[in-house]
């Protein structure tokens, strides 16, 4: 569902594009309603709804679409009475129980979809017990039932690639120079992009982060399948472009030399960007390995600083510090690799003076970061902070609530709302002027794009 429509960028769903290719390659029959892409009308919804009796109905979304999970489903269930309601991703995964219990879902599926959703589809279809699927939740006699956890993927080299043609895929090209980052290495009309996932998880656990809060292990494809679909998708769609879409991409040095050493390989230019952990490069020695990046296509690097203040990265649990992070970009300036950031203001204990200190980091380091308020989300543990200092009440007020993190939806400062959110913006502006990016005060806190100071 789209819960940006106003949006001219438009990202592929590469979660919900490995569920529906499993669905696929397991023999199962369905139509694909993209109401992202497509930003549907509801008379629209409800025709396309309307013209078959289904059999299961899937969707989800993130957490944060909980506000535009709930009419949808009550939509569908009152057109499709007999279907069951399947409902993903971390709106099902992280509240499992009011999902069920305040919207018409059926069934949420728990984590990672790609086997569960073929048991679940062939219980359904030979009207078998829900009790022998393996990761999902459901509602019996006014009971939350929680079936055994399904054991997370281990070799996620071994999932079939997307098949993109499930979807509008040159619609998410074209879509695609309006999500790319500058800045750019060819011109912002000419890019043709698509998303390739090369790993799950993440190796840290950021108090704030709801996949990682949850033990999800870290995971990485090889080398040989990352670029065997690179090679594939470059050459089916004539794609300039990759995004490597990960939680974390690199987590090695090993890792990055051994993706980098294979792209050498290629006969074809194409560009690339990826994430990284902010300290993994730290040596004067490593720059020889930022130049091969730059060599071989890295149009940038993404890693987060989120704030500059030692107390408040304590809570995060953000292992890093500003030092490492200050060390990683000045290599990555001298290999004229472009690298972008992120910053998460509104933690207990923000103040002025350490919005300050981290807008201070930045500009020191030359980049102008992309910027969000602190939001706790469902199964993490400044959510659980939130809930036991009484900060959110009522959790399905709260989740009815919630949307963009560029947005302030929760303060837990002792800070107004005014002042968190000026001081901010102050800082904003401060990093345009110094940097020179050249952004208008309406771009400042919601840039179209993350930008690079040059």
């Amino acid at each position: 569902i789209s819960l940006r429509p106003e949006m001219k960028a438009r990202y592929f769903p590469v979660g919900l594009g490995y569920v529906a290719t499993a669905m696929k390659n397991g023999g199962f029959d369905f139509d694909t309603l993209d109401l992202d892409i497509c930003n549907f009308s509801e008379e629209e919804i409800k025709e396309y709804i309307t013209k078959k009796n289904y059999a299961a109905i899937c969707t989800g979304s993130m957490v944060t679409g909980y506000k535009v999970i709930k009419p949808l489903l009550k939509m569908i269930k009152e057109l499709q009475p007999a279907a069951k309601i399947i409902v993903g991703n971390s709106v099902a995964t992280s509240i499992p129980e009011i999902l069920l219990t305040y919207t018409k879902a059926d069934i949420a599926v728990m984590g990672e979809g790609d086997e569960t959703i073929l048991d679940l589809l062939h219980a359904i279809d030979s009207l078998s017990s829900l009790h022998q699927v393996k990761g999902i939740c459901f509602m019996e006699n006014g009971e939350l039932v929680r079936t055994p956890a399904r054991p997370y993927i281990k070799d996620i080299s071994s999932i079939p690639q997307i098949n993109f043609s499930l979807f509008d895929v040159e619609k998410y090209i074209e879509y695609s120079k309006h999500t790319v980052s500058d800045p750019l290495p060819v011109p912002r009309e000419d890019i043709r992009a698509l998303p390739i996932n090369t790993a799950r998880g993440c190796i840290e656990r950021c108090s704030f982060c709801y996949h990682n809060f949850l033990g999800v292990p870290y995971r990485y494809r090889t080398v040989e399948s990352i670029t065997s679909e690179i090679k594939n998708l470059l050459n089916k769609y004539s794609l300039n472009y990759i995004s490597l879409v990960d939680d974390l991409t690199f987590y090695s040095k090993k890792q990055v030399i051994e993706f980098i050493n294979r792209l050498s390989e290629f006969n074809r230019r194409f560009y690339w960007t990826a994430t990284a952990r902010a300290n993994l490069f730290m040596l004067d020695t490593d720059i020889e390995i930022m130049n091969k990046m730059k060599e071989v296509g890295c149009a940038g690097i993404g890693y987060s600083l989120e704030s500059a203040d030692l107390s408040i990265l304590k809570k995060m649990n953000k292992r890093i510090t500003p030092e490492q992070f200050s060390r990683q970009t000045e290599l990555f300036h001298k290999a004229n690799v472009p690298i972008w950031t992120s910053l998460v203001f509104g933690y207990p204990g923000e103040s002025p003076e350490t919005i300050r200190k981290t807008f201070s980091v930045c500009i020191q380091n030359r980049v102008y970061p992309t910027v969000g308020f602190l939001f706790p989300q469902p199964g993490t543990l400044i959510y659980e902070h939130a809930l036991k200092s009484g900060f959110i009440k009522d959790e399905e007020e709260y989740l009815l609530k919630i949307g963009d993190r560029q947005n302030l939806w929760l303060n837990m400062t002792d800070m107004s709302d005014q002042e968190l959110q000026r001081r901010v913006i102050e800082g904003l502006k401060l990093c345009n002027k110094k940097l020179k990016t050249g952004l208008n005060d309406a771009e400042l806190i919601k840039t179209k794009y993350y930008r690079a100071a040059k």
